[in-house]
């Protein structure tokens, strides 16, 4: 390998424009895929086609109508929605509501089907008209109606009267996903300003299932405007300060852009859909890239500046790092392909764009750089870079210090290990996106004052077409309903039973003792055609009732619950079916049962990732080292810094989303560079030179122990960015994979020297017992 290098960076050096031209070619090439980029704004990407969860909650939705929406709530200043202007306004919107894309059904206080009886005739109407004209006495009938009617309190006034709202059911025809959502979006949003122009009194509030798709998009816009510029400038200025050259860190920058923009044109080649966890991509392959590119740097300028020539210099920079610096790559990316194990596909995107950036980010710094670099003008003072007094101040403490610090560290690794139990899985999918993003802080706002954004729906069977008219069934399904009325979690429950019971009031002459289930099937049916009859277009029960009148759907909307709580709520909901309701049990479906299951199957998934990972990276070192037992100990090093990193969340707190399942699996290829870097000139040392274990140690220091520092410290603050987006899944990754880079460090650098020194013997032991181990490859 090492004769290779040498040939490499000869031909390089000496064919610099040819190959500044033929690595442009080959970037301008990938980075063409960039036209073929589409953005998804469909939560239910997070779910492979397969998931369980998925296909119940599609299956209900093919039953019924889709219950995808808009809720447009508005807050009058006065806090009072029954008065003739706020009605009026109430009207007004609803109107314009079904003017907006795509959208099948809109409910409302002004479009409420209230029911009364005149005669033997069931009168069906709006629960109010021309509010202009309505009396202080009409106002108060309306407003007693209203609160006491469950299928309206809760979700679209609140108990209070203080909010209402307006609810727009939506079917996109799924043709155009990159359109469609943000042309709902966009209508709505209109109609929030024509509201804030022509009703000054009252504020809107925008949420529901459309908004939040819409979100995701919006979160990754401010992510990539705001997140890659302040990564772009800080890793940056860490490479200046590192290589204290202009032309290094400008070829730096053209180095990393390059490797970004051609992972993303090969995403768009291969027909990825962009989501906000891929969106980050970007941001991880600059992090990243800037780990080769110092390396490949950092030992050019030192022997550029100790009298070699410039090129010879390169030359001698590429020898030395190419076996690593494709070592490490290699590693990374293994590491990010494991996320492919992930459960969630646009984790998987994630990881197949950022290891093609890597792979990129390697082929880059071994072409375009060192061409690049040698043709631009660079200053050659002596004693302007490294800092090597430093490290070999530092590589003699740790030295000296060997016999402490191999308890103190081990004693720190075993401790955070141990609180790693202390974490448990807990996610609020509606707080993925923090309040610089309107979705959340609207939503925040009605699930304070008017309902939730979480439900459950439970499609349940009469056994046969026609029986939902059947009064055991019903029977059966209101005491579905009177339980989760008397659940804590619920906010809201609707139900079909509650219109057979108004229906049956109404027919009483609306005596409150009347407000019952009715007692004979053929009543009930009879009830239900007169009411469906009346009900005008895009009101009808297609929404609760299926085509053969077989099946009802009850949802169940819930207050805004971690998934601890969900999945617990879920269970007591199925048991109490089984053992109360058996002939009707069924299991809830909704995004909410989706979101909640998915974590706990992606931290089983992702236990095959890591092991994929540790087992391939592990087999990697192992001949790279050509030794088993050196590619034994650095498991040590490689899983620790994860260890101790969840270890350490457990502490400070101890609730691991979505977002974080796939870290150890993304990390382990990640850590490994610093060990691999490390490694390679221990064993150079070593083996190469001849030197003890003592001495190999202070090379391996002298020589790599800066740079180790800088691109340690450029990954931390490049994840430590991210960890300010506004997504909480990129978010939360971001910070716990900076904690597992500065973890890394500290193994690497006081952990590992005395390992290597302490378990010397042992590690040459089989080098001695076989002299193949000793004329080993020294390009390591």
């Amino acid at each position: 390998m090492e004769q290779f290098a040498i040939k490499w960076g000869s031909w390089v050096t000496r064919n610099r424009v040819l190959t500044l031209t033929l690595s442009l070619m080959l970037a301008v090439a990938a980075a063409s895929g960039v036209q073929f980029l589409g953005f998804t704004n469909d939560y239910r990407v997070f779910f492979s086609g397969d998931d369980p969860h998925l296909l119940a909650f599609e299956n209900l939705q093919s039953t019924y109508t889709k219950n995808d929406n808009v809720l447009f709530v508005i807050a009058p200043e006065d806090g009072k929605v029954f008065t003739q202007d706020t009605l009026a306004a109430i009207s007004d919107l609803t109107d314009r509501a079904w003017e907006t894309p795509f959208s099948i059904r809109v409910d409302s206080l002004s479009n409420y089907q209230h029911t009364e009886a005149q005669g033997d005739n069931l009168i069906v109407a709006d629960l109010y008209e021309d509010a202009d004209s309505l009396s202080d006495a009409d106002l108060a009938r309306i407003q007693d109606i209203a609160v006491n009617e469950p299928f309206l309190v809760h979700r679209l006034i609140s108990a209070d009267a203080r909010v209402a709202a307006i609810n727009i059911t939506v079917e996109t025809p799924g043709i155009d996903e990159a359109t469609e959502g943000p042309q709902v979006a966009e209508h709505v949003r209109e109609m929030r300003s024509y509201v804030e122009q022509t009703y000054p009194n009252l504020k809107v509030y925008l949420t529901g299932i459309m908004m939040m798709n819409q979100a995701f998009p919006e979160a990754s816009l401010f992510d990539m405007t705001h997140l890659l510029p302040a990564a772009f400038a800080i890793i940056l200025f860490l490479v200046f300060l590192q290589l204290r050259g202009l032309s290094g860190t400008v070829t730096t920058f053209i180095a990393i852009a390059l490797s970004i923009v051609s992972a993303m044109g090969m995403a768009g080649w291969m027909g990825i859909k962009l989501t906000p966890p891929s969106m980050s991509a970007p941001t991880i392959i600059l992090t990243l890239a800037v780990a080769d590119c110092v390396h490949v740097l950092a030992n050019w300028l030192q022997k550029y500046r100790s009298g070699m020539d410039k090129t010879a210099s390169m030359t001698e920079s590429l020898r030395i790092n190419f076996s690593p610096v494709l070592l490490t790559s290699l590693t990374t990316a293994i590491g990010f392909l494991s996320l492919n194990f992930s459960d969630a596909p646009p984790f998987g995107d994630l990881g197949n764009i950022a290891a093609m950036g890597v792979l990129f980010a390697w082929f880059y710094a071994m072409t375009l750089l060192p061409a690049l670099v040698t043709l631009l003008p660079a200053s050659n003072k002596k004693g302007r870079a490294y800092g090597g007094e430093i490290m070999n101040t530092f590589s003699g403490w740790v030295i000296r210090r060997r016999g402490m610090l191999m308890p103190v560290v081990s004693l720190m690794i075993v401790g955070l290990v141990l609180s790693i139990p202390k974490n448990q899985l807990n996610d609020v999918f509606v707080n993925y996106f923090d309040e610089r993003i309107e979705f959340r802080t609207d939503t925040d706002f009605v699930v304070d004052n008017l309902t939730g954004m979480y439900f459950i729906d439970y499609s349940l069977n009469a056994g046969e077409s026609g029986a939902i008219s059947e009064p055991r069934y019903l029977g059966q399904v209101q005491q579905f309903t009177d339980w989760l009325r008397q659940q804590p979690e619920v906010i809201h429950v609707n139900t079909v039973t509650d219109v057979f019971k108004r229906i049956n009031k109404s027919m009483h002459g609306g005596d409150p003792s009347w407000y019952a289930l009715p007692e004979q099937r053929e009543m009930a049916a009879q009830y239900l055609l007169l009411y469906e009859m009346s009900l005008p277009y895009g009101l009808d029960l297609n929404n609760q009732i299926d085509i053969d009148k077989q099946r009802t759907r009850l949802s169940a909307t819930l207050k805004t619950l971690s998934t601890t709580n969900t999945l617990a709520f879920e269970d007591r909901a199925s048991t109490w079916l089984q053992q109360n309701t058996p002939e009707i049990h069924t299991t809830g479906a909704s995004p909410t049962i989706m979101f909640s299951h998915i974590g706990m199957r992606n931290i089983i998934s992702m236990l095959g990732g890591t092991a994929f990972a540790l087992v391939a990276i592990s087999l990697l070192l192992i001949l790279a080292f050509s030794s088993v037992r050196y590619g034994l100990l650095t498991l040590i090093p490689n899983i620790a810094p994860a260890a101790m990193a969840f270890g350490l969340w457990g502490i400070v707190d101890a609730e691991i989303g979505l977002g974080l399942s796939v870290v150890t699996a993304m990390t382990l290829g990640i850590v490994v560079d610093d060990t691999i870097h490390f490694m390679s000139k221990y064993l150079r040392a070593r083996r190469a030179q001849g030197l003890e274990a003592i001495k190999a140690v202070g090379y391996a220091f002298s020589t790599v122990g800066i740079a180790l520092w800088i691109t340690s410290v450029a990954l931390a603050a490049g994840f430590l960015v991210l960890s300010t987006s506004s997504f909480a899944l990129n978010a939360e990754m971001g910070l716990l994979v900076a904690i597992v880079i500065m973890f890394a460090l500290i193994v690497d650098f006081l952990l590992l020297p005395v390992l290597l020194i302490r378990f010397d013997q042992w590690l040459i032991g089989a080098a001695r017992k076989n002299s193949e181990i000793e004329t080993t490859t020294q390009s390591v």
